[in-house]
Parts: C-alpha cells; structure tokens; sequence
C-alpha cells in the first residue's frame, strides 16, 4: 500500500499540532517517524489511520483519497505504546477478535491465530487471560491482533517503550523479519535514534510538528539536510560549536585548531556551525587529524563498558561517548579529541555544508 499525506494539517483550538505536511512513505516497507515526545509523531499515526480528521489536506491510500472514510473501513492496525487487550478474553479471542468483526470463517480464524502465536511465541499462552501474562507478552497478544488482519497498513506507535531492556532488543530484531514478504506498509514511531538505525528501512525526522527530512534511514543518520534533522538524529545530543574558517585553516573560539578537512577545502571563509555526535568527541586521539579540546568536567557516567563524560566547552555543554571506563573526577580539565573527518560543517542558518 503507498500513503501520500497532501498538505495535511492538524490544528486544535488555536494549537497546531501538524503543520503543513506532504510525504509520501516507502511502500511495503518499514518507515520510521523519529522524534521527541510532542513533535507530532501520534497524530500524524491518528491521521494516517483515520482516528482523526486533517484540518486542511489529504490522505491517500493507493491513489485513493481516502479522507473522509472511517477507520473501520480500512486496511489498517495500530499498536499503542501502552498495550490494549480485551481483560475478559482469553489471548486466543483477543487475537481473533478483528478476524470475527471481519465475518471471517472459524476454520479460517483458528488457523491464521495459531500461525500468528508460533510466530510470536504465544502458542502455550492461548488459553490465559491477560491477566496471568507478563507485560512483554501482553505487547506480543497485541501485535499478534494488528498482524492476524494482514492488513495493508500496519502502525505501531512506540510500541516497545514499556517493555524492559532484553525483550526490547528482542522485538526490535523481530519485527523487520515479521513483516517482511507481508506487503504491508508498516509506519514505526519512536523516540530513540538508535532503534531507527537498527530498524533501518526509511526515517522521517519531527521536529514540532514539522517533518525534517525523509529518506533512507542511514542516508538521513549520515547526512542529515540541516541541524534540526541532525539534533533529532542524536542521542545524546550532538555538540555544536561556531568556527571560522580562514584558506587552509579552521578556527575555533579565535583559535587555530587544524588543517580545514579535505572536504571543505573549496568552501569559501566564513562563520561555520559545526557539529561532532558524542562518539565522535574522545578522551583519545583517533588519527593524526584529530582536533584537542579543553573541557570542565561537569558529570560522567558509566554504561556498561561505555563512558559518557558531560563537559563545558566555552559557553556550551558537551557530551563525549566512548568505549572504555574513563573515571574522571567532576571539576577536573580534561583533554577530549574531535574526530574532524566523522563532522558535519553548517551555514549559519543551520543548513548542511554538501560538498
């Protein structure tokens, strides 16, 4: 199934909730709506489904504008954050409940459950209420129920976020396989950057109601159209800092740090924001063109085998994420290295520098 949302808006009273919007998702594949909590990214799921109704705009379903039709006539599921199932019915009827609404036949119904159950390991679970099943396999019965209708247009909105870390990891290598072949188009909200990139497929990045960018998932994660999308793209945040830079020579904070990256040689001098993801930014050089600041420590963190150190730099704070236990003390100055050739280069309205 293609989705299309043409000048689609969504305002309620005097807020705007989805500002102007036209996109058009990978069809039969894995889209992913990347952003933080309040850009947008439920209703722009409400819309697509039809749970709400657009202000202004469109939304067509395989060259259909399908607008004004209701949820329940068309080829859609959704899976919420916080898992819904029926209390009073057993995972067996909680998974067959779309397919009854449906007239679908019982024979038909018993086989296409028990397909979905193996698949997501719900088979010995059928008989229990919801009651009796962990929260992990609460969210299982729930997409086991948007599964079983084979619909075209399958949405889950953060639908991993409740569940702890080792099922987490589980689903999210699952899930691409599960849909795989399915012809379904599948839309997959979510906070967290890291998941995107491992759920790959197509990202489009929110920001306040506004889509960014849209566009295979490591192609936006690499090269991101301006610092919005590349903020939205990073966890921790990426650091940002101003530098000029004058022929052959990069400055920051009126400083000579290095030699301009062979990338932007041909750039012309100017006041550059340039932006370095915390795993960039290391308590250890990574190659002879590494760039050597100096940073108050203001708190570190220790993550299984990795350390996350917050520093003030200049004016700003910055996060540096890297292998290792680096056990530094709060107050103390320490020596970090930029990864100058792993940068992004902004103009100072925040749009990428694309050599």
């Amino acid at each position: 199934m293609s989705i299309e949302l043409k000048g689609l808006v969504k305002r309620k009273d005097a807020e705007t909730h989805i500002y102007e919007t036209n996109l058009k998702l990978s069809k039969g594949g894995f889209n992913v709506l990347l952003g933080t909590t309040l850009s947008g990214k439920t209703t722009l799921m409400r819309l697509m489904a039809g749970l709400e109704k657009p202000t202004k705009g469109e939304v067509w379903f395989n060259d259909e504008n399908v607008t004004g039709i209701a949820v329940q006539k068309r080829s859609v599921a959704m899976v919420y954050q916080a898992f819904v199932n029926y209390p009073s019915h057993s995972v067996y009827d909680n998974i067959a409940s779309p397919l009854k609404v449906a007239g679908v036949s019982k024979a038909e119904i018993k086989s296409r459950v028990e397909s979905i159950a193996e698949l997501l390991k719900l088979g010995p679970m059928l008989k229990r209420m919801p009651a009796e099943l962990s929260g992990g396999q609460q969210q299982r019965t729930a997409l086991a129920r948007a599964l079983v209708k084979n619909a075209e247009l399958v949405l889950l909105d953060e639908p991993l976020a409740n569940l702890d870390y080792k099922l987490r990891e589980e689903l999210r290598d699952e899930l691409p396989k599960l849909f795989a072949g399915s012809g379904a188009t599948v839309v997959y909200a979510t906070s967290e950057p890291m998941e995107a990139l491992l759920l790959g497929g197509h990202t489009a990045t929110l920001h306040e109601g506004r889509v960014i960018q849209y566009g295979v998932t490591a192609d936006i994660y690499r090269e991101p159209n301006n610092l919005t999308s590349a903020t939205v793209f990073s966890h921790p945040p990426i650091n940002t800092t101003f530098v000029d830079k004058k022929g052959a020579e990069l400055f920051i904070r009126g400083v000579a740090c290095c030699t301009v990256d062979e990338r932007f040689k041909g750039l012309a001098d100017g006041k550059y924001i340039l932006g370095v993801r915390p795993h960039h930014l290391t308590p250890f050089s990574t190659d002879q063109h590494s760039i050597k600041i100096e940073g108050e420590v203001k708190v570190t963190e220790i993550s299984g085998s990795d350390s996350v150190i917050h520093i003030r730099f200049g004016d700003g704070n910055w996060v540096s994420e890297s292998h290792g236990i680096h056990p530094y003390k709060v107050g103390e100055l320490i020596d970090l290295y930029i990864n100058i050739k792993q940068c992004l280069l902004f103009d100072e309205q925040g749009e990428l520098v694309k050599v």
